[in-house]
Parts: C-alpha cells; structure tokens; sequence
C-alpha cells in the first residue's frame, strides 16, 4: 500500500500566523469559563471553543456527521449540538461516561431541576449525614464535620434517585463539588495529594446550591434558540466502536489516551470513593482500567512477558522495527531505576491498542472523511518516542490515506520535579479518510 504523508502542516489558521507556544486548544483551560463544559473538569480535555471552529469549518464542507471515539466528558458531543450536526460519542470509562450523559441533560426543564436538587438540599440539612463507614481515602481528604455534610447530600439524593435526567443532573452537581470543599490537594489535574493543604475549601452545602444555581443558569442561556439533533454516547469499546455503523462518521474529534503513564482511572477516584464504586485505589482495575486503552504501567503489570509478542502482531508490521528498539531499549533501561516501571510493556500495548483503534476508525470513518487526535509524544526514562509520528503511520496502515502534525505548545517545561530534558509537544495529528 502507497502511503501518501502530506507535507504542508494543516491548520485552522492562516498560513502566515504562527501559533504561540503557549496555546491552550489542545487542553481543558478553556473550558472552565464556558457553560455546561464548566460543570465538571476532567483533567484530559480540549478546548470547546476550537472544537466548536472545527465543527463549523467541516460542516461549511459537507462534513456533518461527528464522532468522538474517546469521548471524556462531552467536549465534542456538546459542541456537535451546538453547531448543529449528528454527533456520537464512545466513552469507556464508566464513571466519566456517566458525567457526561448527565451534561447532555441540559434540554431538561430548568425549573424541575432546580426544584428537585433543593429538595435534596433541603432534605440533607435537615436529616443530616454521618463520616463512619466511607472509605480511607475520604477521611484522608475531609475532615468529620465536612464529610458528614456531603455523605448527607449523598443520602438525601439516593433516597429520591430515580434514573431521570433531573436526578443525573443532581447527582453530577453533588460529584462536581466534592474536590471544592476538600481543604487538601484534589485539584482536578493532579493526583490526590492528602499531605497537600489548600488555601480554602468550600462548604457542602453552599458549594452545592451555587452549583445548582450555576447549571440551570447555563440550561436556560443554552436552551434560547438550540434546536439541532440529541447527542448519542455508547458506553463502549474505541478498539471496536461496535454501536457504529460502516462508512458513517464524515468528521472524528478526539484526544485519546496518551501514552505518558498517567493511570485516567485514577483521574476520578475520589469521585468514585464517595460514591462507593471503590473503596481503594486497587479496586479500579477492576472497576475502571479494564475497560481502558493500555496507557500506563499499572495497566501491563502482569504482560511483561508479552512485550514483544504484542509487538510481533500484524497490525504493528510499519512500525515493527522502530518500536522494537525502543522497547528494548526502555527493558535495558528498567533495571537502573528504583520503581523499575515496565514501560517497554506498556508503549507495545498502547500501540497494539491504537492499531486496532484506527481499523475500528477506518470502519466507521466514510470515504473523504477526515480525522483530528489531539495527541502528545512521551519520553520514560528519557527514551523518546515519536507517539504522532507512529500513530499516523498506523492511521495508514488501516486504509487511512494521509497524516500531518500540527504542533500548539511544548509540554515538559514548567515542572520542576521532571525526570529528563527530552523536548516533547503536543498538537492536532491530521488524518485524511
């Protein structure tokens, strides 16, 4: 097969300006200002505004059918309504699917949800809650009389759930507050750091009915004209997208996992722990990681064995050689470091992930369909690898016809406690269908 890589950089800007190195598109800062987007931010996100541009650019072509493979919190599924275009979003992440069908609850009544979330407020005041009986993590993180409070939200709302897009919406004001009122490290970009102490914290209760007020405030301003088709999320797999069909998707937005170890179901275990899906950080493997793309060491623990038949797969042949010699040169590399972190296991079942995630794109992805990863490269223990580079060689591999980089920002820079000197960026990888 011909591969035909396309030399001149694609951009959504003139040709003559040249991005800063600090742009921010390709990352959630954007979006903490923009309504419904603002409601809950999950740390691995992009811009709604660029993907707002984007969708309206594509649909100006004839491009009106969007897909999300790896969703994250609805980013593009709310855009795609917003512009008015059919749009599907695949999420595998259980909890972080479930934050944004609630997000996509934003055509309901205005009034019934408001009325629905201050009757649980109402009802947690009054009954109250309890600190015992929630998991390590929690007390690591609240103190008694703050946990109490939120454990009463929670209360309050189990005893009035009832699946209803009024009750999701409760439910995600309550799960969108929790990192607000902990007075120690649970910024949502990072880990939680328990021996990290914030300047403030927020109480539960006022954190919640501002939160309230807050999203029917953003229902109402969205709902004044938007008439476009419903958003659809399939809790599913991105290696298979097994709810779309052939050929149907004109346009693919996404930023999928990054293969820099960081563990994305850990990104919602704080989350998860109040809501009693887990009660430690070992229970997300099951829980969580299972479902997931394989991004990170703990994901490959027990395939170190398999690093190089992972590696030998069909599906790897255009990049056999390169990823073959990185890898051999993570294993070499493994034994001089304390946390000896498998890392050569993980970069082959990313990849072997990914491969099957372009033949499942190449599926569903019609003739003269174009495709935009927002991605970035990765270095463990100061090993480059060239993750826009390789994905584009497998996007070709599947029956993708071109691939471009366009880089936005330089990542590696601000982090005092970094681990090499290795340049990375990060940027749109271009694909032709």
């Amino acid at each position: 097969m011909a591969r035909h890589i396309v030399a001149e950089q694609i951009s959504l800007f003139p040709a003559d300006v040249e991005l800063p190195r600090n742009d921010t598109t390709s990352t959630f800062a954007d979006n903490v200002c923009i309504p419904i987007h603002r409601w809950f931010r999950y740390s691995a996100g992009f811009s709604g505004l660029w993907a707002r541009e984007l969708i309206e650019k594509e649909k100006a072509r004839g491009r009106a059918t969007v897909l999300d493979p790896f969703a994250g919190s609805g980013t593009v599924l709310l855009e795609g309504e917003r512009c008015e275009v059919e749009t599907i979003g695949v999420e595998a992440h259980p909890f972080v699917a479930r934050v944004a069908l609630a997000k996509l609850c934003w055509r309901e009544d205005t009034r019934a949800f408001r009325d629905f979330a201050l009757a649980v407020l109402a009802r947690a005041r009054e009954e109250g809650g309890s600190a015992e009986g929630h998991s390590r993590l929690m007390h690591k993180c609240y103190p008694p009389e703050i946990l109490s409070r939120l454990d009463s939200l929670r209360r309050a709302w189990e005893a009035v759930a009832d699946g209803s897009p009024v009750s999701e919406l409760t439910w995600l004001a309550v799960t969108s507050i929790l990192r607000e009122c902990s007075p120690v490290g649970t910024a949502q970009w990072q880990y939680v750091l328990p021996n990290k102490i914030k300047a403030k914290s927020a109480d539960p209760y006022e954190a919640f009915e501002g939160k309230v007020y807050l999203m029917s405030g953003d229902m109402s301003k969205r709902q004044q004209g938007v008439a476009g088709p419903r958003a659809r999320l399939h809790r599913e797999d991105a290696r298979q997208c097994a709810s779309l069909p052939d050929a149907w998707a004109d346009l693919v937005i996404t930023s999928p996992p990054y293969a820099n170890n960081y563990d994305y179901a850990d990104a919602t275990r704080l989350e998860m722990a109040f809501w009693g899906e887990v009660d430690g950080w070992g229970d997300l493997q099951g829980a969580v990681r299972k479902y997931l793309v394989r991004s990170c060491t703990q994901h490959v623990a027990t395939m170190i064995g398999e690093t190089y038949e992972l590696i030998d797969q069909p599906l790897l042949a255009l990049i056999r050689e390169e990823i073959a010699d990185v890898c051999t040169r993570l294993e070499g590399e493994r034994g001089k470091h304390g946390g000896k972190k498998p890392y050569h296991t993980m970069i082959a079942a990313y990849f072997s992930d990914m491969a099957r995630v372009w033949t499942a794109l190449r599926r569903v992805t019609a003739d003269g369909g174009r495709v935009c990863f927002v991605v970035g490269d990765s270095a463990p223990y100061g090993i480059y690898v060239p993750v826009d580079r390789w994905l584009g060689e497998l996007a070709v591999a599947a029956g993708f016809t071109a691939y471009s980089f366009e880089k936005t920002r330089d990542r590696n820079v601000k982090w005092k406690n970094r681990k090499h000197r290795v340049p990375l960026q990060e940027g749109r990888l271009w694909v032709e269908g």
